[in-house]
């Protein structure tokens, strides 16, 4: 992981931003950094969460996404591509306990992690860095990148 100090420095780099897998004790340093950014940090516990629609349902809450969110990847990626409802300049969402969605329902694990990645990409291209920590015990996930 990429030391305290220099947090803070990454997060605000909109290139770098996308979806990463959650060191180990990292989360405390991530959410500080992100708080001196002033950058929300939303948290979605996934403990026990085994398919999309409960998954979708978590994201939904821990996000605080409108009312109007339809609860599937495409309405997914339109509340991740324009956040009016919760304006900041960077954020930080952290997908914590992921291992029995990511074990249970594999592909859609998979979709939720490239809706994420894509919406990232989006958003740095409008200067607002997006970053996603997945916590995982499980080690060299193919679709996540580590700090």
């Amino acid at each position: 992981m990429i030391p305290e100090n220099e947090l803070v420095s990454v997060l605000q780099q909109p290139d770098r931003a996308g979806v990463y897998h959650l060191p180990q004790r990292g989360a405390e340093a991530i959410t500080h950094a992100a708080r001196e950014l002033d950058f929300p940090v939303l948290r979605v516990d996934l403990s026990g969460c085994a398919d999309k629609g409960d998954f979708l349902a978590r994201v939904a809450a821990g996000l605080k996404f409108p009312d109007w969110f339809g609860q599937n990847w495409d309405a997914l990626a339109d509340c991740l591509a324009d956040m009016a409802w919760l304006p900041a300049d960077g954020y930080v969402i952290i997908l914590e306990h992921a291992d029995r969605f990511r074990v249970a329902a594999e592909a859609d694990f998979i979709a939720a992690l490239e809706t994420f990645d894509d919406a990232a990409r989006e958003r740095a291209a409008d200067g607002i860095p997006v970053w996603i920590f997945v916590g995982l015990t499980a080690n060299g996930i193919v679709h996540l990148r580590t700090l």
